[in-house]
């Protein structure tokens, strides 16, 4: 089997072999017959190039002759009408036939620019008849265009259009055309929504009727602007230019805003090259008288407004406002306060009266706002902070100086002294309403002021004047609170004075105390947590804290003073304990760590006026006292009834 399937496989291999040697003759073959036909094509490719380069110059011989010849023809009809103007008489079709418009427009056109170019005393005449012709035929074509508008046949006006292209009055041609595009355009009341849809709907038309569309649309614009726009804008400001500030400058902050909306919207339209520029200065043709001095109404009205809304605010109160001296008097006495907390001048009478109003203020910011507004809307960029500080240094005047400062000092001058007896402590109310109207002068400052002097010169001077009015009236605050602390101390000496009395700590009967603590202390702990919460009220943040510990540092001073006065029985060291531990307690309400401590010191001094004589030194050695002066325990040891007795002072020695 294996030798019958090898001498197959031979057999096949030689077929194969056979068949390949025939394949390769038969492409050999056929290599050669494609070689012939590809020699052909060569010769015919070289046949057709020799042909066509014939063709070519025999067209370019033919085209030789044939345009002089057509110049020829051409020159022989404009000659041929030429004499028929020279005759006075024209009898051609071309002119007689008005469905001939078009030609006839053509060959007058021609035969206006060669009589150009003759001398006038031969041809006079003839050039007069031409150049009358010339002007039939351009109103005709006018009229002609001005029928197709009004008929809407667009491929008619731009089949005119493109014929009156090389008259000279083809401008008059775009002017009827936009004069007939504004025909019942504007009859609602917003004018720029209808002079917008105007332009929207002429931009879809007159790349089908002009050559030159951008230039089209730009005078159409051009013309809405000087024309309807700018006739608008006058009607509106004038009428309020001289009478009504306030609605004068509304109109022109709406009409300007309008205008440079619809500004925007025209954006999207080519109108050549420069189309920012080109509307900029259409803006500008229209609002330049008005925003030349835009900025001296805004100032002369804001002050005016600003003067109004304080000086309705003070007639609603029945308040003549007082006139709050300047110069070197008043500052020498202003520096002799601040340093002596003396009340210089005469203590008034407010009634209660913070003289400080919300809605005032509001009210002052409202128009602030509004006229920051305008000011980034109007001013040229180049003015725009110098403008904006000038509005915010009349903000500063009458809300900071004005109002707060007015209602500042006369707060300070409404500030009881501290040994009245009846004293109204309104004027942490004051402070209440100067923290609140601080936060909106603030919150203004950033929001409107800042983005429009961020990147100028001007920011780091509005920064200043702003920290020095607030330094100015921090420093007036804090020296109302501490004359009104001191007015606190007073009065809770007052209640000192009136309601303790030396049986208090020194009973008769020392057996029958009922009472646990006295009724000074009931009272001067009622009127402190009435005022702990007063201050709470008054102000915020760290501010509280502050005032607190002040007020506590104080009040543990008064009390510390006011053990000092009286002497001690065994049972009034007891009554003055319990004194000192409602003191204490009342002390919690602080929620200041060293006003805690201090009255626990207190509390443990006071134990030094009841312990036996025996443990005094071991009182005294105790974690709260053994860090005292001890003058400080000798004193109180000295505040016993029975401190003279020789085994108390030996025991102390």
């Amino acid at each position: 089997m294996d030798e019958r399937i090898q001498r197959k496989v031979e057999k096949l291999e030689q077929q194969c072999q056979k068949e390949a040697k025939e394949f390769a003759k038969k492409v050999q073959e056929l290599q050669k017959s494609n070689q012939v036909a590809f020699q052909h094509f060569q010769e015919l490719d070289e046949h057709i190039s020799y042909v066509a380069t014939k063709v070519c110059h025999l067209g370019d011989q033919l085209e030789g002759v044939n345009t002089p010849r057509q110049r020829a023809v051409e020159a022989q009809k404009l000659m041929k009408y030429f004499n028929e103007f020279l005759d006075g008489e024209l009898k051609s079709d071309v002119f007689t036939n008005s469905e001939k418009i078009k030609e006839a427009a053509d060959i007058i056109q021609k035969l206006h620019l060669i009589a150009q170019e003759l001398p006038f005393d031969r041809f006079s005449e003839v050039k007069s008849k031409i150049a009358s012709k010339y002007h039939d035929l351009e109103c005709q074509l006018i009229q002609e265009f001005t029928n197709a508008q009004r008929r809407g046949e667009i491929s008619r006006m731009r089949e005119v259009a493109a014929v009156l292209l090389h008259f000279k009055g083809y401008s008059h041609c775009v002017d009827v055309y936009i004069k007939q595009c504004q025909e019942g355009a504007f009859l609602r009341n917003d004018v720029f929504e209808d002079a917008a849809i105007l332009c929207q709907r002429v931009n879809k038309q007159v790349g089908e009727v002009f050559s030159n569309p951008e230039t089209v649309l730009a005078k159409l614009i051009q013309n809405i602007f000087e024309v309807k726009l700018q006739s608008y804008v006058k009607d509106q400001l004038e009428e309020h230019r001289k009478s009504d500030a306030e609605q004068y400058l509304k109109n022109l902050y709406d009409l300007y805003t309008r205008t440079t909306n619809l500004s925007s919207k025209l954006m999207e339209f080519n109108l050549g090259t420069d189309k920012q520029t080109f509307l900029s200065k259409l803006i500008k043709s229209i609002f330049i008288s008005y925003l030349e001095n835009y900025i001296e109404v805004e100032i002369g009205y804001l002050k005016t407004r600003s003067a109004m809304i304080l000086q309705r605010y003070y007639d609603s109160k029945n308040h003549q406002k007082r006139s709050i001296g300047t110069g070197g008097i008043q500052d020498l006495k202003e520096r002799i306060r601040q340093r002596t907390n003396l009340p210089l001048g005469p203590s008034i009478d407010t009634h209660g009266e913070t003289f400080l109003s919300q809605e005032v203020v509001v009210n002052l910011l409202q128009e602030t706002k509004q006229a920051f507004e305008r000011c980034h809307r109007l001013s040229d960029p180049s003015d725009l902070p110098k403008n904006a500080f000038r509005i915010f240094s009349m903000l500063v005047e009458f809300l900071c100086t004005e109002h707060i400062d007015y209602a500042l000092e006369t707060g300070l001058a409404g500030i009881p002294s501290s040994d009245s007896r009846s004293a109204n402590l309104y004027f942490l109310d004051v402070v209440h309403q100067a923290n609140t109207i601080f936060h909106l002068f603030d919150k203004q400052f950033n929001d409107h002021l800042m983005p429009l002097i961020s990147s100028s010169p001007k920011l780091s001077e509005c920064l200043q004047k702003k920290k020095d009015i607030i330094e100015q009236m921090e420093v007036k605050l804090d020296m109302g609170i501490d004359r009104t602390l001191n007015c606190m101390i007073g009065q809770m000496k007052h209640i000192l004075a009136a309601e303790q009395k030396k049986t208090d700590f020194k009973p008769e009967d020392e057996n029958n105390v009922l009472i646990q603590y006295t009724n000074a202390c009931v009272k001067v702990c009622g009127y402190v947590r009435k005022q702990v919460e007063k201050i709470r009220n008054s102000m915020d943040g760290k501010n509280v804290d502050t005032v607190l510990m002040e007020l506590g540092v104080r009040f543990h001073r008064l009390i510390y003073e006011h053990l000092q006065q009286y002497s001690y029985s065994c049972m009034g060291g007891m009554l003055a304990i319990c004194d000192v531990a409602e003191y204490r307690k009342c002390a919690k309400d602080f929620k200041i760590p060293l006003v805690l401590q201090l009255f626990d010191t207190l509390h443990a001094l006071c134990n030094l006026l009841v312990v036996a004589p025996d443990n005094l030194k071991q009182v005294c050695s105790g974690e709260q006292l053994a860090n005292l002066d001890k003058n400080i325990l000798h004193s109180f040891v000295q505040l016993r009834a029975d401190y003279r007795s020789a085994r108390l002072a030996r025991h102390f020695s």
